[in-house]
């Protein structure tokens, strides 16, 4: 049977950038629907860390992230659910001398948009965080940060645009996008075999890792690569991890949930750009530093690792904003990893683009012309 529908605005991808923007379309009274071609906050968006922190994020992504973090706080009104999200503080730690140095610098570039960072190291760093080992010597506390669980989290956002008029459709892959006249017409075919085609007035191209595949069809491909994050999760242990960790130039993070497993991740697994699965070498590495930081996880048992796919721009920064090819074409894309708390600022943002023509949130240095014309993914 095929099937004919009409939005004002069509969001391809239901990850947590697309339901978000979804959600807050349909918030303002647009006819929106969606298409995920799996299932909403099923692939990145659900598999990440779970990180809700602005310490660490370069100084363009700043402003974003702050307007993302006020939403967090909202959640249970906007989505019905707090998502397990905690504000426990983010502590950045140093390994070096020169670690502490680039935390300090950090602070004073960062501070001024209202992060409150504080600088730990010595004596008062160790008497504060006692289950800390020596390979840690200081770190930069964010308190108004945090973590949350994206499992809850992502599929909420779907969940929660669907009840505000927004019409959600899984497993429907986009096979064909056109920009006919002043409108977009996308074909696609749900897993039953069911032939869609969906006309809009503005379409949204959230569709993650898969992002340059929506780009393509404009001419607006960008030089993305796949990336899969490597995560495991521990036994219950006893409640000792005070906050959200990072390390100063990457590598291990982790936060220990409520229910006492400690969440942790650092280095790649491996895919072929559509799958992915975790790796055995990037576990055994990364924990054996994880221990050098956290001596109490020495003897911990693993109960299970996971990675996902998501994409991964040359700068680090996503693609947001406007196309260069095609009117009323959004892209929001290419995260790199870093996506899960500016998700709901980006929906609200892509919401003032297509309602207002702008946003107060400066999204310039995301933007696809930065990549200059069309390229290979």
């Amino acid at each position: 049977m095929n099937e004919t529908l009409r939005f004002d605005v069509l969001v391809v991808g239901g990850g947590l950038v697309g339901s978000s923007t979804a959600l807050m379309l349909a918030r303002r009274g647009l006819k929106v629907g969606l298409f995920e071609r799996r299932y909403c906050g099923a692939q990145a968006s659900g598999v990440n860390y779970g990180g809700v922190r602005r310490q660490g994020r370069l100084a363009e992504q700043l402003p974003l992230a702050v307007r993302a973090r006020r939403i967090w706080d909202r959640l249970p009104e906007l989505v019905g659910t707090d998502g397990e999200f905690v504000v426990s503080g983010h502590l950045r730690l140093a390994r070096s001398v020169a670690d502490l140095a680039a935390l300090e610098a950090y602070a004073q570039m960062a501070n001024p948009f209202g992060l409150d960072l504080q600088l730990l190291s010595g004596p008062t760093f160790r008497r504060r965080y006692p289950w800390l080992g020596a390979a840690a010597l200081g770190g930069s506390l964010c308190p108004g940060d945090g973590h949350a669980n994206p499992r809850v989290v992502s599929p909420a956002f779907a969940r929660a645009a669907r009840a505000a008029g927004a019409d959600v459709r899984e497993q429907t892959a986009v096979t064909n996008i056109v920009y006919a006249g002043e409108r977009f017409v996308v074909e696609a075919r749900h897993d039953s075999g069911a032939m869609i085609e969906a006309r809009a007035d503005w379409l949204v191209n959230a569709a993650g890792a898969w992002g340059n595949t929506v780009a393509g069809y404009f001419g607006e491909s960008i030089p993305m690569e796949p990336i899969y994050p490597n995560m495991w999760v521990t036994e219950p242990l006893p409640y000792f991890i005070d906050h959200n960790l990072g390390v100063y130039g990457g590598g291990i993070y982790a936060r220990q949930v409520a229910r006492g497993n400690v969440v942790i991740g650092g280095g790649r697994g491996s895919g072929d750009g559509e799958y992915a699965q975790p790796l055995t070498e990037t576990t055994r590495t990364v924990m054996r530093a994880a221990c050098g930081l956290l001596p109490r996880l020495k003897d911990a048992l693993l109960l299970r690792s996971w990675t996902g796919v998501e994409g991964s721009t040359p700068d680090d920064n996503p693609v947001i904003g406007f196309s260069r090819t095609t009117p009323r074409l959004l892209h929001a894309f290419g995260f790199s990893g870093g996506g899960f708390l500016l998700a709901p600022g980006v929906g609200q943002v892509l919401s003032d683009l297509v309602v207002d023509g702008a946003t107060s949130t400066p999204i310039d240095a995301f933007s696809i012309e930065r990549f200059g014309l069309a390229r290979g993914g």
